[in-house]
């Protein structure tokens, strides 16, 4: 009796902290993403160009290494802020250069409510079933190697079709992780830190916003 007593109370006391972390994570998300709202728009306004590719990630990889350096600390909220904003900066070129085609405001509003509908359906998934999506972990690292090298031969080789096709395998994987990582704070297998699950998620959403905007304007030919 004494036992079950016990177990019960773990469980009691893991649901809590469980329920913690995901109130944390998602709190910091959306302030996170309203804080990338305001760093693009003010690219948009001040009508900054696109950033150079190298510069891009030494800034995204290098605030991301700060992030994670920093993610049991208080100073670990203020890299996140840091990323997310820089983030959110690097993308106001791009959405100015879908503003100035005919149909890029419907072509952003498009891609945004896209994303919105699958974060929200996929992670509904993960919490509603409860389903251990932790199998996906191998999966988002191979798919990890294979995108950045598949980005990078895009970019020197200019293939279009190279680079529908990364686009395409960017939402698959962004898809995947926002699953996998939603998992691992149901079920605690890896991931107690709000921070690093804020980042995961943030990235995730970055990708597929980027990817689904990419795809969206190739198929209208534009």
């Amino acid at each position: 009796m004494a036992y079950q007593d016990t177990r019960v109370t773990t469980q009691r006391t893991g649901a809590v902290s469980t329920n913690k972390v995901l109130r944390n994570t998602y709190g910091l998300l959306a302030m996170t993403l309203l804080f990338s709202a305001v760093t693009a728009g003010s690219a948009m306004a001040l009508g900054i160009q696109q950033m150079n590719i190298l510069v891009f990630f030494i800034g995204a990889y290098g605030l991301m290494f700060l992030v994670h350096k920093t993610a049991n600390s208080a100073a670990g909220l203020l890299a996140t802020f840091a990323f997310t904003g820089f983030m959110g900066f690097t993308l106001g070129p791009i959405l100015s250069a879908y503003l100035s085609l005919p149909n890029g405001a419907q072509l952003i509003m498009t891609a945004l409510g896209l994303t919105g509908l699958t974060f929200f359906g996929l992670s509904a998934v993960a919490l509603i079933t409860r389903k251990d999506f932790s199998f996906l972990a191998n999966f988002l690292m191979a798919g990890a190697i294979v995108l950045i090298l598949a980005m990078v031969a895009a970019l020197v080789f200019q293939i279009p079709t190279l680079s529908l096709m990364v686009s395409a395998g960017f939402v698959l994987f962004a898809s995947a992780a926002i699953l996998y990582q939603t998992s691992e704070i149901v079920h605690r297998a890896g991931e107690t830190n709000y921070i690093l699950a804020t980042i995961t998620l943030y990235v995730s959403i970055y990708n597929l916003f980027v990817s689904l905007l990419s795809l969206l304007g190739i198929m209208s030919q534009d």
